[in-house]
């Protein structure tokens, strides 16, 4: 056996929760425009991970998307590859208060998919390697706990409704896959989006406008993380 500091270390992936259902919260919209944002921004988000280098960084990167998108397919996805690979997770997804919005907006991660990976995690914890969640759902504090309970190293999430999925996504991307702890991306990600915004906003009273509160990211963790942070194999 060889020694510890020797062992190669273990491969990496990204699964990609990816479901914009083509909502925009407060405005009804008809089914074609719907789909047109529902297409559009999906084929935008892969377009980022091509582009800022993501299939290159990580050994395999899985795209859950559409169909895909469910609870049963996530938990799926993460007992076949958590126990071979460090895992993280991108959600680039809806939410509410302690749920995932999945597929056409009807199919909802919640306490059930939570549950079963908390069962997978209790049973021989090399069966789940999660390492980092990087969400833009709404509402994402509210999981953090769920998360941390499944081993998370680091987290993240919006307080309330994220009005600003962009320019929060390419910006975090590019400084995470440049190697950046993931506390520094997520709060440039976040310093970034609501400079951006502030242009744009105009707050009704002195204080800052509300879309900027509700969307503040919290990071929470029992440590830092980059994509380079590497655990040895089991030789």
């Amino acid at each position: 056996m060889k020694p510890a500091g020797l062992a190669p270390a273990k491969p990496i992936a990204l699964v990609v929760f990816l479901e914009n259902v083509g909502h925009i919260a407060g405005v009804k919209l008809p089914r074609v425009a719907m789909a047109v944002i529902d297409w559009t921004t999906e084929e935008y988000a892969k377009l980022l991970l091509k582009w800022y280098g993501a299939h290159r960084r990580y050994d395999r990167v899985i795209i859950l998307e559409d169909a895909q998108a469910t609870g049963p397919q996530l938990l799926a996805t993460l007992a076949s590859i958590g126990s071979t690979h460090t895992v993280d997770l991108l959600l680039l997804a809806h939410g509410h208060e302690g749920k995932i919005v999945g597929h056409r907006g009807r199919e909802i991660v919640g306490e059930e998919t939570f549950a079963a990976l908390r069962r997978l995690y209790a049973g021989t914890r090399e069966n789940l390697d999660l390492r980092a969640v990087y969400g833009l759902n709404c509402y994402g504090l509210s999981l953090a706990w769920q998360w941390l309970a499944l081993g998370v190293q680091a987290t993240n999430g919006a307080v309330g409704v994220n009005w600003f999925p962009e320019p929060s996504l390419s910006v975090f991307l590019r400084h995470w896959l440049a190697g950046e702890p993931f506390s520094a991306a997520v709060s440039q990600s976040n310093v970034i989006a609501n400079r951006w915004w502030r242009r744009i906003l105009r707050a009704p009273h002195a204080g800052e406008h509300p879309w900027i509160t509700s969307s503040r990211q919290i990071v929470v963790g029992a440590c830092d993380v980059t994509i380079n942070s590497r655990k040895p194999a089991v030789q």
